[in-house]
């Protein structure tokens, strides 16, 4: 009586797995490359809500930019809008989920300057830090010709 054996033999395991590994070494980098998109859109819109509450401050506070960082004006720590990307109160998120430091360069009575700067954790050579003043000019630091 012939006994039937089922299973792979080592050349189709070897090939399978071949096979995948170069899916794999294809798939990743494109997947990478989305990934930093969406933490490019998210550091943008971020900006222009972080403009949004600037100009809310502007509202309520005498009619001037001057003071909306702490603990003087312009400086790099913003109280009108959270720190980070992802939004957070504290920022004390973990280094893997926080992808862009929110700052403002410089504010004046009548102007503003806002950076969107990646954190270490998560460079983007590409794009760079974004910038975004209070007449609506956008700027990035990077070499990429489609970051704003």
């Amino acid at each position: 009586m012939k006994i039937k054996l089922y299973g792979f033999t080592l050349i189709e395991l070897t090939i399978a797995v071949a096979i995948v590994g170069i899916l794999a070494s294809i798939v990743y980098p494109s997947y990478m490359g989305q990934i930093r998109k969406s933490k490019r859109a998210d550091a943008k819109a971020a900006l222009t809500s972080f403009a949004n509450a600037m100009e809310i401050y502007k509202m309520q506070n005498g009619n001037s930019y001057l003071g909306a960082g702490a603990p003087d004006n312009g400086s790099p720590k913003a109280t009108v809008f959270p720190q980070c990307v992802p939004t957070s109160s504290s920022c004390t998120l973990t280094p893997h989920i926080q992808t862009y430091n929110l700052s403002i360069s410089s504010a004046t009575d009548s102007s503003y300057t806002l950076n969107a700067t990646p954190d270490s954790t998560s460079p983007d050579s590409i794009c760079g830090t974004f910038s975004l003043t209070n007449t609506g000019v956008k700027t990035k630091s990077g070499s990429g010709t489609d970051c704003w």
